[in-house]
């Protein structure tokens, strides 16, 4: 899926439901920013195919590693930004990381499904996921996945807009 912004339908559903866990930005960042690399074949004109290393979990355990050091400072930037959209988070490296490999691992399993290319486990050859779900199922699978992150949002955001004040600890909707 370059370049689609069918990868956001898992992710925001997933770091909707799992905000008090993982950290919801990495989450979000880490399941799109595999596409850099065919954007950037695509744009470079390389004689690479598109799904290449970075879509291996070889490659994506290296993004989320490399993502999670760089989000990992700009941590209290990106929670003021979320909790604008109504997701008070204070992030730890301990929700950090997990969101990068969930991103990046939901990434190459989505696109493992679709294209015939891809080594997900590199540097084993072969694919054992490619056409396990028809093209149309995956897209449709996405964007049903992302109506319910919404739905789950809202849920959310009535939920701490209408629940009666607490002292202490804040309770979870989800919890």
């Amino acid at each position: 899926m370059p370049f689609t912004p069918y990868h956001f339908g898992p992710g925001f559903l997933l770091g909707v439901v799992l905000l008090p866990f993982i950290d919801f930005s990495t989450l979000i960042v880490a399941s799109v920013i595999l596409d850099l690399e065919p954007l950037t074949i695509l744009m470079l004109q390389l004689p690479y195919q598109f799904h290449g290393f970075f879509h291996t979990y070889l490659g994506a355990t290296i993004v989320a590693c490399v993502l999670s050091l760089t989000i990992y400072p700009f941590r209290g930037y990106l929670n003021k930004l979320v909790s604008i959209f109504g997701l008070h988070q204070e992030s730890s490296f301990r929700q950090i990381f997990p969101a990068s490999i969930i991103g990046t691992y939901s990434h190459v399993l989505l696109d493992s499904i679709l294209y015939g290319e891809m080594n997900p486990f590199f540097p084993l050859i072969g694919n054992p996921f490619l056409g396990l779900f028809q093209l149309v199922f995956i897209y449709n699978i996405c964007i049903f996945f992302g109506i319910l992150g919404i739905g789950a949002y809202l849920l959310r955001i009535f939920y701490s807009l209408y629940k009666p004040r607490q002292t202490g600890s804040e309770t979870d909707v989800f919890l």
